[in-house]
């Protein structure tokens, strides 16, 4: 029986796709550009959030008429999450995205339908860079031996990452995955109470599915939706790769116990110092502000302890 007109107008969408950008100017287009082919008939409430750009991202946005722009100060890419989220309350299921992707045609369903699964909670597709490579994107849960910097020896006590091609052919339930494009189930982001925004940037997306599976929610792998990354499009510096180590003890620090949390700061110190000399000149300033707690970037506001909480 067809529902009357009135009522289909009230109906929540499938989904709202939530986009934060940071001037994003040069890229977010092609990604709303892709977005269509890749809903595949599915109803989006496509919500762009923007960070406080200083480029013309908003004027971009603006001229398009395909979108809801949220104008913010930069509350961190959680945050910027968040809001979006709450832009959108109908929607059962969350598709959160960098703005420097490229969703590949009829790549939504498969992560709707894999979301449908009994028990999962979030679901990653695969990713795959400008020229067609498959990306490391699926990862393992982070251990000290992990931290070691051992990661080309592609042994899984040694690295987060998973790199056996095989792994990367069939759905399968991970850790985490990169979180440049992830599906959230409604339940599970309310769950988890929304995305920590205590990271600002970086680890938000271990942390989900971590507590996730805490909250016996999996996070799913399914291989037949397929995204392009093109990666560090808003920008890397000192500060951000400074951010990106502090938050990974920070995780660490928040899921273990005291002398656990002092071996992982460690190793992290350790590993950052060997990068120097090896030409990682960025290494100086995580390992700085790692040391000097007063170095680290304001927004993460973890500057009271020696090993950041």
């Amino acid at each position: 029986m067809q529902r009357p007109a009135n009522r289909l107008r009230h109906m929540p969408p499938d989904l709202a796709a939530v986009i934060v950008t940071y001037n994003s100017a040069h890229v977010v287009g092609n990604l709303l550009d892709s977005l269509p082919g890749a809903l595949d008939g599915l109803s989006a409430d496509v919500i762009v959030v923007d960070n406080a750009s200083t480029d013309n991202t908003v004027d971009v946005l603006m001229a398009r008429g395909d979108c809801r722009i949220v104008r913010s100060a930069n509350v961190g890419y959680a945050g910027g999450i968040n809001l979006g989220v709450r832009q959108s309350p109908g929607a059962p299921a969350i598709l959160v995205l960098n703005p420097d992707v490229v969703l590949h045609p009829q790549s939504v369903r498969p992560l709707v339908a894999a979301l449908n699964q009994p028990g999962v909670g979030i679901v990653a597709p695969q990713v795959r860079s400008e020229d067609g490579r498959l990306e490391l994107s699926l990862r393992r849960e982070p251990t000290i031996l992990r931290a070691l910097g051992l990661t080309k020896t592609r042994l899984p006590a040694f690295s987060e990452y998973v790199a056996e091609p095989a792994a990367y052919l069939s759905p399968r339930p991970v850790d985490w995955a990169t979180g440049a494009v992830l599906a959230m189930s409604r339940d599970c982001f309310d769950a988890l109470g929304g995305w920590d925004e205590s990271y600002f940037l970086y680890s938000e997306e271990v942390d989900a599915s971590l507590r996730a599976r805490e909250a016996g929610l999996v996070t799913w792998y399914e291989p037949q939706a397929v995204a392009t990354h093109i990666g560090g499009q808003s920008g890397r510096s000192d500060t951000t790769h400074a951010m990106q180590i502090i938050n990974r003890v920070r995780l660490y620090r928040r899921r273990h116990g005291s002398f656990a949390s002092w071996c992982y700061y460690a190793v992290t110190v350790a590993n950052e110092l060997s990068r120097i000399p090896r030409g990682h000149a960025e290494s100086r300033a995580s390992v700085l502000a790692l040391l000097k707690p007063t170095r680290r970037p304001s927004c993460l506001r973890c500057s009271d302890t020696l090993v950041p909480r």
